[in-house]
């Protein structure tokens, strides 16, 4: 499984986990990979997809507030919910992923909105995630 195949299910199980904010997030993902998910998954793909999925569920509050933070007259609780967890994950990479480049992160996201989302969601995708990206020889702190 490629990178970009681990990132699509790991943005599927934290838009899923959105639905079911009230449950333990490690038995819904592992559910999802037990029971949902559609392609067949060697067992250090599965460990990858848990992994990132649960750390990306940790940092949600925080994740949110920096979006928060940058959006302007979006707020993450009036975004559509496709779009806000390709954000959050798109987020987490550029932030805390460092195994992850930052143009790698955002052409990502942009790749899950055209997919997953309405014809305008690549374009707000990728002007939020502009928000994120450090000027040169400067780190992302915020």
């Amino acid at each position: 499984m490629d990178k970009h195949q681990i990132r699509e299910q790991v943005f599927r199980i934290i838009f899923g986990i959105g639905f079911q904010a009230d449950r333990d997030p490690e038995v819904l993902i592992s559910q999802y990979i037990d029971e949902t998910c559609d392609v067949e998954l060697k067992s250090a793909d599965r460990r990858k997809i848990s992994e990132k999925a649960l750390m990306v569920c940790e940092k949600i509050p925080e994740i949110d507030e920096k979006i928060n933070a940058v959006a302007e007259g979006w707020k993450t609780n009036r975004m559509g919910k496709a779009e806000l967890n390709i954000l959050r994950l798109a987020v987490y990479e550029i932030l805390y992923d460092t195994g992850v480049p930052v143009k790698v992160a955002i052409n990502e996201a942009v790749e899950l909105a055209k997919e997953y989302c309405n014809d305008d969601a690549p374009a707000f995708i990728n002007g939020m995630l502009a928000r994120f990206v450090p000027e040169e020889n400067e780190t992302v702190t915020m």
